[in-house]
């Protein structure tokens, strides 16, 4: 007879976990056809347990869990093949990205794309050489498809009348109106063009991308603020603290 509620092999990466009583942990898992999911691993923390290893953020795994219930029973996880450990700033923005998910993504809502944005992401926060985009391009394509994926970002390619946007002309951009043509505007109409293509390598549509998700998530979040973002922003004081720029040491 099976068990209710069950399912397996089921691809997955774990965004957060709590410990559960003495032995097991409570793990929020995003997975490609349930979106996300939580469940208690049971004996996870004791010290041979076979999940103990398993259960990291980052890591690819294939999951089955069984229940009626929100709070799901975790049946296994198989590990599916190491990506780079990540440490520093990358590790930082990973977990900023498991906290947009956390906070905006309803448990049980399937997003089988928004699932394969989020691996793609976590692969390329690996080493990388000095390859592939910048950090903040990595950081700001996942922004808009996870804003897009739920229905919060407006369509860059026109107004909200319906009008093309022309790469010549300036923009206001605002949740929930959308776009509108201003001479003041703050973005150029090629600055918004290239982001709907998902195009950040211009200094313009960064910038452009960076203040846009802001201001959007922000709209969706609410309170309370985001806790990497904080860590982040702290961090890079720190980091400012100890560097200053020239002359100013003396000046102290």
């Amino acid at each position: 007879m099976s068990q209710p509620g069950k399912v397996d092999h089921q691809p997955a990466f774990v965004l957060h976990s709590v410990p559960y009583k003495e032995t097991s942990l409570i793990v929020e898992l995003f997975t490609r056809d349930h979106g996300r999911v939580s469940v208690v691993a049971r004996g996870a923390r004791r010290p041979r347990a076979a999940l103990r290893g398993l259960l990291l953020p980052f890591q690819p795994l294939k999951v089955g869990w069984f229940g009626k219930t929100e709070l799901k029973t975790l049946a296994h996880a198989d590990w599916q093949g190491a990506l780079p450990q990540l440490g520093g700033v990358p590790l930082l923005a990973g977990l900023y990205l498991n906290e947009l998910l956390l906070r905006l993504t309803a448990r049980e809502d399937p997003h089988s794309e928004l699932f394969a944005d989020y691996a793609r992401a976590i692969r390329a926060l690996g080493p990388r050489d000095g390859q592939g985009e910048p950090l903040s391009a990595q950081l700001r394509r996942f922004e808009l498809r996870l804003l897009a994926e739920l229905g919060y970002a407006p369509d860059l390619r026109c107004t909200q009348d319906g009008a093309p946007l022309d790469a010549e002309c300036r923009y206001h951009c605002q949740l929930p109106a959308g776009v509108s043509a201003h001479a003041d505007g703050e973005y150029s109409g090629a600055a918004l063009l290239a982001l709907a293509e998902g195009d950040f390598s211009t200094p313009a549509a960064l910038r452009a991308a960076r203040t846009l998700t802001r201001q959007w998530l922000d709209h969706c979040l609410g309170e309370p603020p985001l806790a990497t973002r904080a860590l982040m922003a702290q961090l890079a004081e720190l980091g400012a603290r100890a560097n200053p720029p020239p002359g100013e040491g003396e000046q102290r």
